[in-house]
């Protein structure tokens, strides 16, 4: 699966967005503080389906608010955690 791609999917079902806000997203679009659905609860989701769809565990020490700053902070953060 290409990272980028399931991560859009991600953001897309766990904060409701509508394919038109996704496909405007860049490596370089802003998430945290940017999106407001991306709230503490949307974080929690997102990463619940993180885990779930990509086979890894996040552990609490590993997410800060640089790992939700862009989409591609987030994208890179995922291809990391699956060894890419």
């Amino acid at each position: 699966m290409d990272v980028e791609r399931g991560v859009r999917e991600i953001l897309g079902e766990a904060l409701e967005l509508p394919p038109q806000r996704l496909a405007e997203l860049g490596r370089d679009s802003a998430l945290l503080g940017a999106i407001p659905e991306l709230d503490s609860m949307g974080v929690l989701s997102v990463i619940h389906l993180l885990e779930e769809r990509f086979g890894f565990i996040i552990d609490d020490e590993e997410i800060d608010g640089t790992t939700f700053a862009t989409l591609g902070t987030l994208v890179d953060f995922v291809a990391h955690k699956l060894g890419g």
